[in-house]
């Protein structure tokens, strides 16, 4: 095992393995036979596009969405509990135009100022979910 390499300031974006990493997608919960109540939230309000399961994977039910670079999987889950704490960061272009979007469709809205060189806010889907949209501000480093 190599030696970890000591924590690289926030800034840093060269970062790479010889692997190729990247997201395809990201796994939230929803309790089951909700997926109705998802695609009015998910589709309906944040406007994105519902793209049908694998048949195979299609019988666990959930939902599938996608737009732009983000594609988000809500999973069934018997024991379901939101998620309140860990949470996908989802990178938006116009970020007041979500926020504003969000609020008129009666999303309530809670933004943070606490990350440095970004503008962010939260939302809990229509289940609890902790959801984070943010943009960088004019000049910070979107990480690649």
């Amino acid at each position: 095992m190599s030696p970890r390499q000591e924590a690289l300031p926030y800034e840093t974006t060269e970062t790479t393995t010889p692997f190729g990493l990247g997201l395809h997608h990201v796994q939230l919960s929803l309790p089951p036979g909700e997926e109705e109540v998802c695609r009015r939230f998910y589709v309906d309000v944040l406007g994105m596009t519902e793209v049908r399961k694998p048949p195979v994977l299609a019988a666990r039910g959930g939902l599938w969405v996608r737009s732009d670079a983000l594609e988000i999987h809500l999973g069934v889950e018997d024991d379901f509990r939101p998620s309140r704490k860990g949470h996908p960061g989802i990178l938006v272009g116009d970020l007041d135009g979500l926020a504003e979007r969000l609020a008129d469709r009666g999303v309530e809205v809670t933004w943070d100022d606490d990350f440095p060189g970004h503008r962010r806010f939260y939302v809990a889907d229509c289940h609890g979910n902790r959801l984070e949209f943010l943009s960088p501000e004019h000049g910070s480093v979107v990480p690649a």
